[in-house]
């Protein structure tokens, strides 16, 4: 079948048509996504701006049409944290629903936990051993840890790192200077202090071999010295602690206006690749992790698996 998913993030509206039935790999057939940063566009009251409702409900549209022109079976529509976390969420959903009749399921933070693992464990297979799982997003962290498809733990926290560069280090894409030394380490132990009770119950679990997602990590990892994304979604990744700090003590000099400049570095997320950086660190270091293998498959990967379990093997 042909299924198309859409997945409203912090940071973009990310669209996936894939080939695919139950126990094959799901091959991409068209891939496209609209930069909207929510989670940037969370007003004091906690509130998705009429601004970002309104790229919403455009980028959502646009999105369907493209699926039905492209011959999508099914389109499985979700958001995360930036919708699930906004004061004015029902309405919004209820606007989508109304102008493109498309209803977005909003993953609770342990479900993106849970289906982030599932894809993890479907692409590095059983003999990964107990698996640690991470996902920067843009607006939430989540952590999962065990030795099943399905986690012992699955932990969400708001650790985004568009939501704490707009909450915490406040900077702009064009901001010509970096953020303070101050705001960097009040981050730090900002993030220390959410991350203790999740390392208690990911360490009494415990792992063999910790991985990571996510385009944060991915760019953390390239600016580390990883294959760049032209080798190929074979080519094994890894991110060390040691490259990371490096990596950290770098770019926390640099202004967000010029850090695009790097290779790797997207312009739509570039200002929040600090951010992302102070967590991943916080997370190796309290997780007392070396080195992480980094995986191309995430949470739009968990959610086609899911549905294609569901559906069970063709012409049963």
């Amino acid at each position: 079948m042909r299924l198309g998913v859409l997945d409203v993030g912090s940071n973009t509206v990310h669209l996936l048509v894939v080939d695919a039935h139950h126990g094959a790999h799901p091959w991409p057939a068209h891939s496209e996504k609209v930069v909207l940063r929510l989670a940037e566009q969370i007003g004091p009251d906690g509130a998705l701006t009429e601004a970002g409702a309104d790229g919403l409900v455009k980028a959502v549209g646009m999105a369907k049409a493209a699926a039905v022109g492209l011959g999508a079976d099914d389109l499985i529509a979700f958001a995360t944290s930036a919708v699930r976390d906004a004061t004015n969420a029902a309405e919004v959903l209820a606007r989508v629903r109304d102008e493109t009749d498309v209803r977005l399921e909003v993953l609770p933070g342990a479900d993106e936990a849970r289906l982030t693992f599932l894809a993890v464990r479907r692409w590095f297979g059983w003999s990964a051993g107990r698996l640690l799982v991470l996902d920067i997003g843009g607006g939430s962290l989540e952590l999962a840890a065990g030795i099943d498809e399905d986690p012992a733990v699955a932990v969400s926290l708001p650790l985004g790192a568009g939501r704490l560069t707009r909450d915490r280090l406040r900077v702009a894409p064009d901001s010509a200077a970096p953020p303070p030394a101050e705001a960097v380490d009040e981050l730090r132990a900002y993030v220390d202090g959410l991350l203790e009770p999740a390392v208690a119950q990911l360490t009494a679990v415990g792992w063999e071999r910790p991985v990571a997602t996510s385009k944060t990590f991915r760019t953390l990892a390239r600016l580390a010295g990883a294959a760049p994304s032209g080798a190929g979604l074979w080519a094994p990744r890894r991110l060390t602690r040691a490259g990371l700090r490096q990596v950290l003590a770098f770019i926390r000099h640099i202004p967000p206006a010029q850090l695009v400049e790097l290779e790797g570095v997207s312009a739509g997320r570039a200002h929040q690749l600090l951010a992302g950086a102070v967590v991943a660190e916080a997370v190796l270091r309290q997780l007392d992790v070396d080195a992480l293998d980094i995986c191309p498959w995430a949470l739009r990967e968990g959610v086609i698996l899911r549905r294609l379990d569901q559906l069970g093997p063709v012409g049963a």
